[in-house]
């Protein structure tokens, strides 16, 4: 080679090196090149949009300071619009918006082959034949403002890192044949009491580092599952549900006994002192029978009717997560206190004109005497009795509760002559009439007893002050006598 070519090929590499590379690096760094400015003098104007023949719209503002920020900062604009350039801009139609977003995203692919985005578990489910179902490149890492994801310090929002691939229908497929989708509205995700939590917070050894692919059974199995992080935590209301029947149908192996998520929710997670009739509703999920037969009670019709928040749900006579099996000898004789919880209380009661006499009448007269000494029993002996005493759900019924006067009083009547005849075989229709039921006597209700009442109200304390007076008496004249 001549000395002169040498020189030349010299001069020309030291040009490259020193010259265009630091320009097109810098073009990068602070500014765009030539071909990036001749497309942003139209791209970075507002109300420069796309109109797809289904009459959606696509914005084609392009942001400078989030295109410097993406990795792909350094490349030119026809890198991956290839079809485009500066002398080409070719005009395309396209149906809709989301044929267009699967076109875009195939240019990915000129740079990323499908070998190099296998090797992320998560995008396994996404290489399908029907991009239609599943998101695409864009759909999750966006067109210009595209971040890096090793090591996450790009990505300040966990939550909102993870709702760009979980914002769109993600499916997870079970071996049991069972399908269940990942989309997250972010909408819930703000109303919900969890707000300010992480997505890392529940989902543990999930992360913008970490995404492992876990394997269930079934759906169920993953509901399950995914419960067991509440108690992390709520752990005191988790050792309630322990006790609760829930629970023993679970552990027995019944797998449709109701987890936290079931009621509560996943991502809407709402508070549980929310509106009752929300509350009442998501026992309705699992006890639709009974729920029909509430809601046509006296309690129901004033809640879902009248929005009527003093009446009681589900949760204020079986609790709320240490729920007692009502079938039990122990639950029949927490009755009482419970229907006490309301009917003893003169604030509510006196909005409707009720008394609070009803639980004292009862606790006074033979049942609720007799409930007490077998209460008493048991604490001493251990033994509950095996002969239940009647108390109020037994004649007033437990889901279809109507009221004791009006048009039901009949139906509550023949209820009350039924439960009599389950201890009083001979009991006629007029038996239940011989018990003054919760009211006080008085001369319009029960006249005789009212009567009766006043005479030893009188008659007894004379008897006693003249047993006194005899007695002083006697001392008296004893003493003068002596």
């Amino acid at each position: 080679m001549k000395k002169t070519d040498r020189i030349f090929s010299t001069a020309m590499v030291l040009f490259i090196l020193f010259v265009l590379v630091p320009l097109q690096v810098h073009a990068g760094k602070d500014g765009p090149a030539e071909d990036e400015q001749t497309c942003l003098n139209c791209h970075k104007s507002k109300g420069l949009q796309l109109t797809f023949e289904n009459k959606e719209s696509l914005p084609l503002q392009v942001d400078v300071k989030e295109l410097r920020a993406s990795v792909h900062a350094g490349l030119a604009c026809a890198n991956c619009h290839t079809d485009f350039s500066i002398d080409t801009h070719l005009k395309r139609k396209f149906p809709g918006k989301r044929e267009y977003t699967i076109k875009a995203s195939r240019g990915c692919r000129l740079c990323h082959s499908d070998r190099q985005i296998k090797t992320k578990k998560i995008h396994l489910s996404m290489l399908t034949d029907d991009k239609t179902k599943v998101p695409v490149c864009v759909d999750c890492h966006g067109f210009h403002s595209i971040k890096r994801i090793s090591g996450g310090k790009v990505f300040e929002d966990e939550t909102q890192y993870c709702l760009n691939c979980h914002k769109h229908k993600l499916g997870l497929h079970f071996k049991s044949g069972d399908n269940l989708f990942f989309q997250v509205d972010p909408s819930h995700i703000q109303q919900s009491v969890h707000s300010k939590l992480g997505c890392s917070d529940c989902h543990l050894g999930f992360s913008i580092d970490q995404h492992p692919q876990r394997n269930f059974k079934s759906r169920r199995d993953y509901s399950i599952a995914a419960s067991d992080t509440c108690r992390r935590c709520h752990f005191d209301k988790y050792t309630k549900t322990l006790e609760s029947v829930h629970y023993t149908l679970l552990s027995q192996g019944d797998l449709r006994a109701p987890v936290c998520t079931d009621c509560h929710g996943s991502h809407f997670i709402s508070s549980g002192k929310s509106e009752k009739i929300m509350s009442a509703r998501r026992c309705q999920k699992c006890h639709e029978d009974i729920f029909a037969v509430y809601s046509s009670s006296v309690h129901g019709k004033a809640l879902l009717d009248e929005r009527n928040q003093d009446v009681p749900i589900c949760v204020d006579c079986h609790n709320v997560h240490s729920i007692e099996d009502p079938r039990t000898f122990d639950y029949r004789e927490k009755v009482p206190g419970v229907c006490g919880n309301c009917h003893a209380n003169k604030a509510i009661m006196a909005k409707y004109g009720l008394s609070t006499e009803v639980v004292n009448t009862y606790l006074q007269d033979f049942h609720g005497i007799t409930l007490k000494f077998y209460k008493k029993q048991k604490e001493v002996s251990d033994k509950s009795s095996t002969r239940p005493i009647a108390v109020c759900t037994d004649c007033h019924g437990i889901h279809d509760i109507a009221k004791a006067r009006g048009q039901s009083a009949a139906a509550v009547k023949a209820n009350l002559m039924k439960r009599c005849r389950k201890c009083h075989a001979n009991a006629t229709r007029n038996f239940p009439e011989s018990w003054i039921s919760h009211y006080e006597p008085s001369l319009e209700r029960a006249p005789l007893v009212y009567i009766i009442n006043l005479i030893y109200k009188i008659f007894i304390p004379f008897m006693i002050i003249g047993l006194i007076l005899q007695i002083l008496l006697h001392i008296w004249r004893y003493a003068v006598n002596r």
